[in-house]
């Protein structure tokens, strides 16, 4: 598993093997069954995740019951509840598996003392944090901007692979419609 973990690294950064060794030594790996939760609502998140293998979703249930997918994490993407994890207040997420999954997990402290002994592992962590902040206000944009039709093609042009991966219903919960909105939109999409 630290393996798909260090190529990772390595397509972004240099490093030299002690680092890697350093990285490695404070990897928690887990294996998750499709279902298994990695993260409930109601507790404290303190980890930062890598998806090694699988497909995880992150999602928030309303009052109703209601499921509100705010994201997919696949190979190589990172996942977790940030707004827990900095402020050690219980999570409203959670993240469970959509396949069979295998996740590095590494503690907060863990975290911040890699970002501190290897400077360019902590300039690679702010690169993917900017553009997370970018890939959200995006996201924000297409919600309250985008036509059913332009959000569902803008979601296969980003993830094409996740069309085939994830259900129907679960898509379109995380384009914000019902499932016979996307399932017309599908329709739509295909007679062009």
């Amino acid at each position: 598993m630290f393996e798909i973990f260090q190529r990772y690294i390595s397509d972004q950064i240099t490093l030299s093997a002690e680092e890697y060794e350093l990285i490695k030594s404070v990897c928690i790996f887990k294996k998750l069954r499709k279902r298994q939760y990695l993260l409930q609502d109601g507790d404290v998140w303190k980890y930062n995740a890598f998806v090694c293998k699988g497909c995880l979703r992150n999602y928030r249930v309303d009052e109703n019951g209601g499921e509100h997918i705010m994201g997919f994490s696949k190979e190589c993407w990172w996942t977790g509840d940030r707004e827990s994890l900095l402020t050690g207040k219980p999570s409203v997420n959670n993240i469970d598996a959509l396949e069979d999954a295998e996740v590095i997990l590494i503690t907060k402290p863990s975290f911040e003392l890699l970002c501190a002994q290897i400077p360019a592992f902590n300039d690679l962590i702010n690169s993917i944090l900017n553009k997370s902040f970018i890939a959200s206000q995006n996201r924000i944009h297409s919600a309250i901007s985008f036509t059913a039709e332009q959000k569902y093609r803008n979601f296969m042009d980003k993830y094409p692979d996740l069309t085939y991966r994830v259900p129907q219903h679960m898509i379109a919960s995380f384009l914000g419609m019902t499932p016979e909105t996307l399932s017309r939109v599908r329709k739509e999409v295909a007679k062009k």
